[in-house]
């Protein structure tokens, strides 16, 4: 399997670097590797739900694979975050996303509450099939069995993350409004016309101390607008690993089984449709409007 070493190779090289350089990988090959953990981790996952039933009897052995599937998710967003010090702006419109990926982002990844959907979905969908089991007071340990107390923990957590995902939205927001405050509007007013004066001034050489100086101001300008993505950036990843964990921490050993596979096959397929579809080429798709 010298795919996956490579990959495992790959994904602890760039987890610990500090800041990649002009050689250094991208983040869409570290990406794509990442992906190849995942598509294994699934296969570990979906195994260990097929032979541990009993909850009771495998906590022990599925308690070391939630683990490790965990600390993927943490060298991903570890990673993400030395990227983003170097390259803020490209973790916020990553180019190795699909197109369909690209229309369901929030702050350049996925929504934390997404989380609680996944979970009522899975949890839905396990109580239907198992239901005749549940009727006769019998435990299926999966999803569809989640005790009144759980649901209250979830429901606690729920609300917290919708709190601290809407203050982070709002945040963003004003930090994209900050793009039209005074001193962006002036600034462009100045390099606005000192390019008509250059145009005027076609035979003077370029240039200049005043252009220099400039120049500097929008560098600076610029710099700070980024360097304050990175840290909304950083906040908003730090909600979705923080409610990765505390999502499986309310859920039994064999129940964050299941919620861990449903995650990792949403995320998978949804990049897979996405990327077979972008790959299709326009001539697949409808660009003409309905008559």
């Amino acid at each position: 399997m010298p795919l996956l070493s490579n990959s495992a190779q790959h994904i602890a090289s760039a987890s610990s670097s500090d800041v990649p350089g002009p050689e250094s990988e991208t983040f869409k090959k570290f990406f794509e590797c990442w992906l190849v953990e995942q598509e294994q981790d699934l296969r570990e996952l979906i195994s260990a739900s097929s032979n541990c039933a009993d909850s009771t009897q495998s906590e022990s052995t599925l308690r070391p694979l939630i683990g490790r599937v965990i600390s993927h998710y943490e060298q991903y967003y570890q990673a993400k975050a030395r990227w983003a010090k170097h390259d803020a702006l490209a973790m916020m419109t990553p180019e190795w996303r699909s197109s369909l990926e690209d229309t369901f982002p929030w702050i350049g990844g996925w929504r934390p509450t997404m989380a609680f959907h996944l979970l009522f979905s899975k949890s839905g969908l396990q109580l239907e099939a198992r239901l005749d089991e549940l009727i006769r007071g019998l435990s299926t340990g999966d999803l569809g069995d989640l005790s009144p107390g759980q649901l209250g923990r979830v429901d606690e957590l729920q609300r917290e993350t919708i709190r601290r995902e809407r203050e982070l939205t709002e945040l963003l927001a004003a930090h994209q409004e900050s793009v039209a405050d005074s001193s962006m509007v002036e600034l462009s007013h100045v390099v606005s016309e000192m390019t008509r004066s250059s145009g005027e001034s076609a035979g003077e050489e370029e240039g200049g101390g005043g252009g220099e100086s400039t120049e500097e101001e929008v560098k600076s300008a610029l710099v700070g607008k980024e360097e304050a993505l990175e840290g909304i950036l950083q906040k908003a990843d730090d909600l979705r690993l923080g409610t990765l964990k505390n999502v499986i921490e309310i859920l039994t050993p064999i129940q964050a089984v299941h919620f861990l596979i449903a995650a990792a096959e949403l995320h998978l397929r949804l990049h897979e449709w996405g990327m077979r579809r972008d790959n299709s080429g326009p001539h697949h798709r409808p660009l003409q409007p309905p008559h």
